[in-house]
């Protein structure tokens, strides 16, 4: 049995627009106008889109941390300053 990446599918457009369409096709098969069943599918997509920003921050913000522990003590000195007068 595989590990399901929830991660990618959160992020993912076509996860999302799959969640719209099953939404809006219940929500108009359950009796709601074509145009209530829109705006909450509308709703869905900008809830959806700033999850996934969110989580994409996240997961850089993550990655940035995890490159920079990884330094080695001769690569972790701070790069010199080109503007420092050295007294030459």
């Amino acid at each position: 049995m595989t590990k399901i990446d929830w991660v990618s599918k959160l992020t993912s457009r076509k996860f999302w627009m799959a969640v719209i369409g099953f939404v809006t096709g219940l929500l108009t098969y359950l009796g709601m106008g074509a145009e209530q069943a829109e705006k909450i599918g509308s709703l869905i997509l900008m809830a959806a889109s700033i999850a996934a920003y969110i989580m994409g921050e996240g997961l850089a913000d993550a990655a940035g941390a995890h490159a920079f522990v990884d330094i080695g003590p001769e690569e972790a000195k701070p790069p010199e300053d080109p503007m420092e007068d050295d007294g030459k």
